[in-house]
Parts: C-alpha cells; structure tokens; sequence
C-alpha cells in the first residue's frame, strides 16, 4: 500500500490548474520537436498544455483536418462531441466549437456545458445514422482518458460510432501537422 493512501494529497503533487489552462492558450509547439507534433495514438491526441503537445494549435489544426476530412469523404450530417472533466476538456471544446463553427458544420453537444460519456457519443452516432441515411453523422470526444489531469484528449468517432481506424487517424494527423506547419 502507498504510504500516502487515505491521505490528503500535498500541494506539491497537485495539478496547478490555472498555470495548465493559460499554457494551453499561450504556448504553441515547436513542429520540429516530435513530440509536441500531433500524434494519434489509439483513435486520439493526447497530450500535455505544460509540454506542449496539446495546445489551442494543436485542437485548431485537429478540428480543422477533421473538417476537411469529413468534405473529403463526404460525411455531411451533425457532429456529436462530448467532453470529460480534466481540465484541458473544456478549453479544447471551445476551440473546437469555434473551428467547426467556421466550417459550418452543426455540431450538437450537451446543455449547459454538462461532461459526456464516451458512450453517449456513439450511441448518439448510430442513432442518428440509423434514421438518417444521406447525411451520416460522426463524433469528437474530448479526453484524454485513464491519463493524469495535466493531460489533454481529442479522439474522432466516425460514423461506425467505434473508434476511428489508423487510416483514418493517419490522414488526419498528416492534415494537422501540415496545417501547424504552414501556421
């Protein structure tokens, strides 16, 4: 057992929120450093404000490819997001609401800026695929999920609901990256 179990957690262990969320607007990554690049790993970004690696730009650039993506493949229905409770959930949905707005894409999420299961995303996917065959819908879930709260997460549901296959991840990674790139 941990010596701290059943403890109150020292202040030197936790999280410094505000410092976290104002690194996210304030510092953008070096897209020569792999690792501040955008890098999908199982259906997501994942990533840290503090280091870099999940930053406004980096939801910018995401938010964007993704929008691009879904005119490439012809996805023209609503997107589903939901978001968590780390810290970056709520900052990164704004910004992403803002890009998808600017796309023109309708995007639904839930009222009164309340956190979302993953599940509830797809669920929300098929449902509306089901009863609506022309404009498929798809989905974005803010999370960066068992990952510690300085961590940020964006994964893309596609309109399988599931989680979004590496072809699909691979082009929306090298969009992104493009996209920081040419700034």
């Amino acid at each position: 057992m941990h010596p701290q179990a059943g403890e109150k957690a020292p202040k030197a262990l936790l999280e410094d929120i505000p410092t976290l969320i104002a690194n996210y607007y304030s510092l953008t990554p070096d897209i020569n450093d792999p690792a501040q690049r955008v890098s999908f790993g199982t259906s997501g970004h994942r990533g840290s404000a503090n280091k870099k690696s999940f930053n406004e730009t980096h939801i910018i650039a995401i938010t964007q490819a993704l929008c691009d993506y879904r005119k490439e493949y012809h996805i023209t229905g609503p997107i589903f997001m939901g978001k968590d409770t780390h810290a970056l959930s709520t900052p990164a949905q704004l910004t992403a609401i803002r890009v998808l707005a600017a796309n023109e894409v309708h995007t639904y999420i839930a009222a009164d800026g309340e956190y979302t299961p993953t599940p509830l995303v797809s669920f929300a996917i098929l449902d509306h695929n089901e009863k609506n065959d022309t404009h498929t819908s798809d989905g974005i879930v803010i999370t960066p999920s068992h990952n510690p709260p300085s961590d940020g997460g964006f994964k893309y549901n596609p309109p399988n609901g599931g989680p979004a296959d590496t072809n699909v991840t691979e082009w929306i990674q090298k969009r992104a990256n493009e996209l920081i790139e040419k700034g």
